[in-house]
């Protein structure tokens, strides 16, 4: 193997090993969730989901969205770790 892309796959490892060098700005996710698959959305700090709870509530928050945050927390930004009915409830982490 070359040496370079051996280099590549090693620094590729501890790229891997420090999730908080990556910061989602937007993304888009299906989520398989209890019932149904929902699609996710994050743009510009600001959640959004398909489900019933997040379209019916003033909660700007759901169990999915709350589980992005879980998952992904040391790569979002400040915004998009906390929304405010979340974080009044129960700490994302």
């Amino acid at each position: 193997m070359n040496s370079s892309i051996i280099g590549k796959i090693e620094k590729a490892r501890r790229y891997a090993a420090e999730p908080e060098r990556v910061k989602f700005e937007s993304l888009q996710a299906t989520f398989h969730g209890g019932h149904d698959e929902y699609t996710m959305t994050l743009q510009g700090g600001k959640w959004h989901c398909t489900c019933h709870f997040f379209n019916s509530q003033d909660y700007g928050t759901c169990s999915h969205i709350m589980a992005m945050q879980r998952l992904l927390l040391p790569m979002l930004t400040e915004e998009a770790q906390h929304d405010h009915a979340a974080a009044a409830v129960s700490p994302v982490a």
